[in-house]
């Protein structure tokens, strides 16, 4: 029997857990990075939140099985109470073959989204247009870990996956490392959307490139929890 994205995503996290040299450290990651604070933790668990501080902070042993998995179904449980949101975004990434703090969000719309919607829905100033005015669907990469982690195959995979989609870039300074690596690919994305930059850091070949390879440019200071808030709202 084919186990659930709620199954997959829970495995994973368990074992990345029990395997972690700082166990407590990567149970709070998956907290926060799951919008659960350690008061709503602690009370799904039916314990005090000093016990959840403690197992995360280190001053409890290193948690057994039983308790990481109790802990990972709680925080999954919460989640799906409001609405299962985080799960679905984890599982997206999982089921194309990434791990989720290399692929921040991956997902296909039902229909073509103009750009200014795009645009609106994650605070970016487009600084280029490009050749096409839609997306059909939008990858988010940390760009560091990607070029520290994926091999050159699992890096061109990832990239030419992006056809009429966005590609967001996360964790770059002014953007030059992504966009050379894209004139590499085929086809280009429809846009690129540097994170964490005002149009004014950008690197100064950037449009430029953009202008020759056709796609749209933008770039966004919005959070990255508000930018995948934000994502998640389009269709």
């Amino acid at each position: 029997m084919t186990r659930g994205p709620r199954a997959q995503l829970a495995e994973k996290i368990a074992g990345e857990v029990t395997l972690s040299e700082e166990p407590g450290a990567t149970l709070r990651k998956w907290r926060t990075d799951f919008e659960v604070a350690q008061t709503d933790l602690a009370e799904e668990l039916d314990v005090s939140p000093s016990v959840v501080s403690d197992y995360e902070s280190g001053r409890r042993e290193n948690p057994g099985i039983g308790v990481v998995r109790r802990m990972v179904d709680a925080v999954l449980d919460i989640d799906e109470r409001r609405g299962g949101s985080k799960i679905r975004q984890h599982a997206r990434v999982l089921s194309a073959g990434f791990d989720s703090d290399v692929v921040h969000d991956l997902r296909e719309y039902p229909a073509n989204v103009p750009l200014e919607r795009f645009y609106r829905a994650i605070g970016a100033t487009e600084l280029v247009r490009g050749d096409r005015d839609t997306v059909a669907g939008h990858t988010v990469i940390d760009s560091v870990r990607a070029i520290q982690r994926l091999s050159s195959d699992e890096f061109y995979q990832l990239y030419g996956q992006s056809t009429n989609r966005a590609l967001v870039f996360t964790g770059i300074t002014r953007g030059e490392s992504p966009l050379v690596a894209l004139r590499v690919v085929t086809p280009t994305p429809n846009a690129v959307v540097l994170h964490g930059l005002d149009e004014t850091e950008v690197w100064e070949h950037a449009a430029e490139l953009a202008r020759i390879d056709g796609y749209s440019l933008a770039a966004t200071t919005l959070s990255l929890e508000g930018m995948l808030d934000g994502l998640g709202d389009l269709p």
